[in-house]
């Protein structure tokens, strides 16, 4: 029996449902991907809480309503490969994972134990170096994921970006705005979705 699994229930009753994640996949990826393990053991108990919590570095785990609305957001469907910005604790790339056909993570500064935690997930590739630039050897990607905040967006995304592709990315260095940004043929459309607070992206561009 899983100690936690009354908690995840109802933190996806609670904390998602009712406050409008309603793409089936994503709500029952949440439920099925054990948050407690990601977060430092001593925060075990608060993993299901409604907030966002520290780990090393400066970085943190961001409360389970965010990663949910931001993969919402992604639209997957089961087929397209994603690159996502900042690894942090994992647990975004373990529901990415768990949703798309490939998933590229990236992260500057490993958090501890990440790789040991995510082995099980034979679509995911994690990988270090400066995520503002991206992963070209991969490129493009049907979406793209930025858990940290970016001054602007970083053109290397952009160009990564298969057209047609969707990016969800916080953007700002005081007030910072989550966008979701479309690109098509017909351009660039971005939709703002909410103010937010996330740790800086660091790197050559952004």
């Amino acid at each position: 029996m899983d100690p936690y699994l009354a908690k995840r229930q109802d933190m996806v009753e609670f904390q998602l449902k009712a406050r409008g994640i309603a793409d089936r996949r994503v709500l029952a990826a949440m439920l099925k991907v054990p948050r407690h393990l990601f977060v430092p053991e001593e925060y075990r108990g608060l993993a299901y809480d409604d907030g966002a919590l520290p780990l090393a570095h400066g970085q943190t785990i961001s409360q389970p309503w965010v990663v949910a609305s931001m993969t919402e957001l992604l639209g997957l469907k089961g087929d397209e490969k994603v690159l996502e910005i900042g690894t942090g604790s994992g647990y975004q790339a373990a529901i990415l994972a768990g949703l798309a056909k490939k998933v590229i993570s990236i992260e500057r500064v490993e958090q501890k134990g990440v790789k040991e935690l995510l082995k099980l997930y034979k679509n995911l590739k994690l990988v270090t170096g400066d995520g503002s630039k991206g992963y070209s050897p991969e490129a493009p990607y049907d979406a793209i994921i930025v858990t940290a905040a970016a001054e602007k967006v970083p053109e290397a995304l952009m160009r990564q970006l298969r057209t047609p592709g969707v990016m969800v990315i916080p953007v700002g260095k005081y007030e910072q705005k989550l966008l979701k940004i479309e690109k098509s043929e017909k351009g660039i459309r971005e939709q703002f979705v909410a103010d937010v607070r996330f740790v800086p992206l660091v790197g050559g561009e952004a």
